[in-house]
């Protein structure tokens, strides 16, 4: 079975390639036009593979996708490709419209181009996979509510509402044309390979080089956490079982209000790197650089998954705890500096990309 992975050198897409790889028999298609998030050292080995093929290939040129789909014959679309940063779509939310819509559209229709001249078991055994965000759905107001795969769509930023139109367009190429679709939304993932804008890594770098650690707000902002790699394996094994037409939820069971995982991280850093210039032991400590600064536009509250029916139809849970994860996570940045030292080395500073000066991705 060849699987086409759009976004593969990006966060989410890379464990999903590196699970394929690692843990399954599948051989997969790569396409990911290496934007500023996309970085292919976060597939270590996978070039030495006879399983594995790479296209730079941007998604919203329809010719180069189809010629893909063409020369690979894939069996399973898993459409990750997006732009995801939510302070982005606040600074320029063009991109959004035109990667996680326009780009979306290109996918379906040579996907549908393709599947339509597939014949026999291969026609019947083709799929679109559409990996989304539980961002959609838009804030959760009580304490106890939870987001299902019938909770209706408010989505409060570009790039929710961007993502909010490639999930209906999906849908739509699926009544419509009866391309065998299947949709996922998430929740925040966080672990090893992060781009260092989102709040995890950035808080982790930014306290190893005693910068501020800002936080939006009063950090009360509470997401329900995923471990990159337990959602990895969530998303293969809905690529492979789940039921076309269906969409499912996927979570980590890990409500956590943002100034917790700051406060945690900082914990984690005491004990895992005393001898930083930072930490306690050398002086007042991680958490003295913690910085609230002003919340940003239209931030929702909270955000919490139930994660039911994935559980429930495909046997699913994840792996890991919040504090499993996050530990894992920590150790990884402190073991793996040759990765993101090269990542800063190029255009992306330790800074606020938009008008705060500090803030970050926490959603």
């Amino acid at each position: 079975m060849k699987f086409l992975v759009t976004g593969g050198a990006g966060f989410i897409g890379s464990a999903v390639v590196r699970h394929i790889l690692a843990d399954t028999d599948a051989a997969v298609v790569n396409v990911d036009v290496l934007t500023y998030a996309g970085n292919l050292e976060s597939l270590p080995g996978a070039e030495d593979s006879g399983r594995y093929a790479f296209a730079q290939v941007d998604i919203c040129d329809a010719a180069a996708i189809s010629a893909v789909f063409a020369k690979h014959q894939p069996d399973v679309v898993m459409h990750l490709a997006a732009e995801s940063h939510v302070d982005r779509s606040i600074d320029g939310p063009g991109a959004f419209i035109q990667t996680n819509v326009v780009g979306t559209y290109t996918m379906l229709e040579a996907a549908r181009g393709y599947w339509q001249g597939l014949e026999g078991d291969k026609k019947a055994a083709f799929r679109f996979h559409h990996i989304s965000t539980d961002e959609v759905y838009g804030d959760l107001h009580g304490t106890t509510d939870l987001f299902t795969e019938t909770t209706a769509y408010e989505p409060s930023s570009p790039y929710s509402a961007s993502k909010a139109s490639s999930d209906h367009l999906v849908r739509a190429w699926g009544r419509t044309f009866g391309l065998p679709i299947i949709v996922t939304n998430c929740s925040n993932n966080y672990g090893p390979y992060h781009f260092p804008e989102k709040l995890v890594p950035h808080i982790i770098l930014n306290a190893l080089h005693g910068k501020p650690l800002p936080v939006y707000g009063d950090g009360s902002q509470i997401r329900d956490w995923l471990y990159v790699e337990d959602h990895a394996r969530a998303l293969f094994k809905v690529a492979r079982e789940g039921k076309l037409g269906e969409t499912y939820n996927i979570g980590g069971h890990n409500e956590k209000r943002n100034i917790e995982v700051v406060e945690t991280i900082c914990e984690l850093l005491e004990e895992l790197a005393p001898e930083n210039a930072n930490s306690r032991a050398s002086g007042k400590g991680f958490k003295d650089l913690i910085t609230f600064v002003k919340d940003r536009p239209g931030h929702d509250a909270r955000y919490a998954i139930d994660a039911s029916k994935i559980q429930r139809d495909l046997g699913w849970v994840p792996e890991e705890t919040f504090e499993s994860g996050i530990r894992k996570t920590v150790q990884w940045y402190l073991d793996n500096p040759q990765w993101w030292q090269r990542v800063l080395s190029g255009d992306y500073k330790l800074d606020r990309i938009g008008d705060a000066g500090c803030a970050l991705e926490n959603s």
